[in-house]
């Protein structure tokens, strides 16, 4: 079973990741700290950030991403909320895949279970972006009394599906990964708009180190999302190649989920490149 390469490999591509990993965390806000965290389903790497008394919220990134990427978001949200960034179990970072194999949403939630138990919290706020909205999106309908509020910015698999493009575009990067696949693919689906190059440096590099296969599974149904019980905020990329963002808003606004477009944002852009309006929107509505 691949481990995070951060910590288990002495690999020149390990090596740069590792320091670019160093370069995007000396660039959080101060103070932050990190930790490790075991759990049933593997050693869980978390970056903190705020007063350690102030209402939690747990921060998901898009998958081949890291918790790193939650920079800006994590600046923001740490005036109000004690901020756990999380690096996804077998996925790029600082966290193991050393513990049960993770193979279906119950599994995720029994480890975002863990992981909130571990923390010492009975509940908590969760903020996902891509992959990472449908973690969270997917924890929030099946553990309601331990989501305080949902933020999902971006996420695939929730209201819309793929675009036939995007997954041309990615095949080769899934197929054969490597920095310079990555890269080309980044700058394609971003465009010219603005993309932290510390986030985008570390997703590329990314590209070369081991992964487990990611979960996946069906969009929630209708009656689901109807249902859904926590409070949600749903943020879409209007320039997102990954999916029509104006169908996927339609249908989450029609659900009567409260939605926005993100004007000069793509897919991964997010979560870095939030215009000030719409990261005030977000902080304020998980303000406390």
């Amino acid at each position: 079973m691949p481990t995070s390469p951060a910590f288990d490999s002495a690999s020149d591509s390990a090596l740069a990741f590792d320091s670019a990993y160093d370069e995007l965390l000396a660039a959080w806000p101060h103070p932050t700290t990190n930790s490790v965290l075991p759990t049933p389903y593997g050693t869980t790497h978390l970056l903190h950030h705020g007063a350690e008394d102030a209402p939690p919220v747990l921060l998901l990134p898009g998958g081949g991403s890291t918790a790193g990427s939650w920079r800006t978001t994590a600046a923001a949200l740490g005036a109000t909320r004690r901020v756990h960034a999380v690096d996804l179990v077998g996925g790029p970072g600082r966290s193991r895949a050393d513990g049960r194999p993770i193979r279906t949403a119950a599994d995720l939630t029994a480890w975002l279970d863990a992981v909130l138990d571990g923390l010492g919290l009975t509940s908590a706020a969760f903020c996902g972006h891509s992959y990472g909205g449908w973690i969270a999106l997917r924890y929030a309908l099946a553990a309601p009394d331990r989501t305080d509020r949902l933020v999902l910015l971006d996420p695939t698999g929730c209201f819309a599906g793929f675009r036939p493009g995007y997954l041309l575009r990615a095949l080769p990067t899934l197929l054969r990964p490597t920095a310079a696949r990555t890269a080309g693919f980044l700058a394609w689906e971003t465009g010219g708009a603005d993309h932290d190059p510390r986030v985008r440096r570390l997703d590329t590099l990314a590209a070369e180190l081991p992964r487990l296969r990611p979960v996946t599974g069906p969009r929630p149904t209708s009656t689901e999302l109807t249902a859904l019980r926590p409070p949600a905020l749903v943020l879409l990329a209007e320039g997102s190649r990954t999916h029509d963002a104006r169908r996927a808003a339609k249908r989450a606004t029609a659900l009567g989920l409260r939605t926005e477009l993100v004007p000069g944002s793509t897919h991964h852009t997010l979560p870095a490149a939030l215009p000030p309006h719409l990261l005030a929107a977000l902080t304020g509505f998980l303000a406390p």
